[in-house]
């Protein structure tokens, strides 16, 4: 693959795409953190979802932070640039559920590709600004579980039902990952997957669209551990869904969310020890929720910088950042801490992680 791209003029993302794997043998990359905190900093109203475009529309739109990238991009601009500037090398697009199930649920599944494209763009010029040929930055296409299971009933009575199917899934995730390769991410994150069905789509969605384009991007993969049991919500453990989803060959495999960094470590070294052929990320909530803290989560960036800094002492890391309760002063403490150590070695060649290669 390599050989043949040589001979076409590269884009910048492919250029961009080639840098990420030099990189993540380098040294730990730093990924941002949590965009849904930051955004309740800013106490908006349902005007600011809304704005003139959308000032008449039938449902309530306050909470729907995906929107945010159409209706106040200042805001999810100046996140991003908060997070460039505590020195992260990864920044996600706003897109968590800027897919066409999850915005349906606002009657608002038409602009689904139109927020992708939006939100890459917007991450895309945050990025460029902060770049240099020392620290280049790159756009992660956040692509989340969307609010529907394709393995569990909705209904306790009703084991076989579903409320939705494999084929509107990739439907939605194909839709999704066009608007964000046009908008101009340099990878894709498949994030924070409850659901290794749903996981598969996301996946199956990503290849077929880049056979169709031509294009190679890398595509990092990230469960959620959702209890002290050890599985993801279909309840497959943290091995078998490593084996479930190996065949995409992604750049790197990881966990997120719904446990901090104290109850994920052995789920993030049994991962390391595992999955030898590709790098290992990592990016915890910030501890319990707590109602009466700032972030609305337990740990100060000192106690979670101090807990990551001992994923990376460990050698588990090559990729480091926060989810749920995280800021951008986490993110800072982070990358001052994790800095010090040489990350994981894997033994593989770098580029072999692409999907369709």
């Amino acid at each position: 693959y390599l050989q043949s791209a040589a001979m076409t003029a590269p884009t910048p993302a492919y250029t961009r795409a080639v840098r990420l794997p030099e990189l993540l043998q380098q040294r730990i990359v730093i990924l941002d953190g949590a965009m849904g905190t930051m955004i309740q900093r800013y106490k908006l109203t349902e005007a600011d979802f809304r704005s003139e475009r959308l000032k008449d529309h039938p449902k309530d739109l306050k909470g729907n932070n995906d929107l945010l990238v159409l209706t106040r991009p200042d805001v999810i601009g100046e996140i991003h640039r908060q997070y460039l500037a505590a020195g992260a090398d990864l920044i996600e697009t706003n897109t968590f559920g800027a897919n066409r199930v999850a915005q349906d649920d606002y009657d608002l599944g038409a602009l689904s590709y139109e927020m992708n494209v939006a939100a890459a763009r917007l991450a895309r010029q945050c990025c460029d600004e902060f770049s240099t040929p020392e620290k280049p930055r790159f756009v992660a296409g956040a692509i989340g579980p969307t609010p529907k299971t394709a393995s569990i009933s909705p209904d306790v009575n009703d084991p076989g039902a579903r409320n939705t199917s494999f084929d509107e899934l990739l439907e939605a995730y194909k839709e999704q990952a066009r608007g964000l390769l046009d908008g101009g991410a340099d990878l894709f994150l498949i994030e924070t997957i409850f659901d290794t069905l749903n996981a598969k789509a996301a996946i199956f969605a990503v290849d077929e669209l880049m056979e169709e384009t031509g294009e190679r991007l890398p595509v990092i993969i990230s469960g959620t551990v959702t209890d002290a049991s050890g599985r993801i919500l279909s309840g497959q453990t943290v091995g078998a869904f490593w084996n479930s989803v190996r065949h995409a060959r992604p750049i790197a495999i990881g966990l997120n969310c719904a446990l901090g960094a104290t109850l994920m470590r052995p789920y993030v070294e049994e991962l390391s020890k595992i999955a030898g052929d590709t790098f290992i990320s990592c990016y915890p909530n910030a501890g319990l929720p707590n109602p009466m803290s700032d972030t609305g989560f337990d740990e100060t960036p000192d106690i979670t910088g101090r807990l990551v800094e001992e994923f990376a002492q460990a050698g588990f890391l090559n990729i480091a950042g926060g989810c749920c309760g995280t800021t951008p002063d986490h993110i800072r403490e982070i990358a001052e801490r994790v800095g010090k150590y040489q990350p994981r070695c894997r033994h593989a060649a770098p580029f072999t992680s692409l999907i369709g290669d």
